[in-house]
């Protein structure tokens, strides 16, 4: 290894110390947006020309920590009803569920899906 080579190795090595740079100040600064979680899922009308039938009767299944058992129900498939077994919806402070069910309008028997509703 020539001399030549460690001196300038060495020169480069020091000439290339680091550098930080600050950003420049904004004007104006941008606003900071917080995003709430979707509550609500996706929601499309169903609406049964008959009553669904009685209460679709299933064994809830014991208390589980940090759960709601969302009772199932009928849907209405366009042409007939069908049964929708239960299922455990996580918990969501300050928000209390909804369970699926029907309404009758004058066109016909609507669906209101399960929903978290806040309160």
């Amino acid at each position: 290894m020539s001399i030549r080579f460690v001196a300038l190795t060495a020169l480069t090595l020091l000439a290339s110390g680091c550098v930080v740079e600050q950003p420049a100040p904004h004007p104006h600064p941008r606003p900071v947006v917080v995003e709430q979680p979707v509550v609500q899922r996706e929601y499309v009308e169903v609406v049964a020309p008959q009553p669904p039938p009685t209460v679709l009767v299933e064994e809830e299944p014991p208390h589980r920590p940090g759960y709601v058992w969302a009772r199932g129900y009928w849907h209405w498939n366009g042409h007939q009803y069908i049964a929708m077994h239960g299922h455990w919806e996580a918990e969501r402070p300050g928000y209390h569920y909804v369970h699926p069910h029907y309404v009758q309008h004058n066109d016909g028997w609507h669906l209101n899906v399960g929903v978290w509703v806040q309160g």
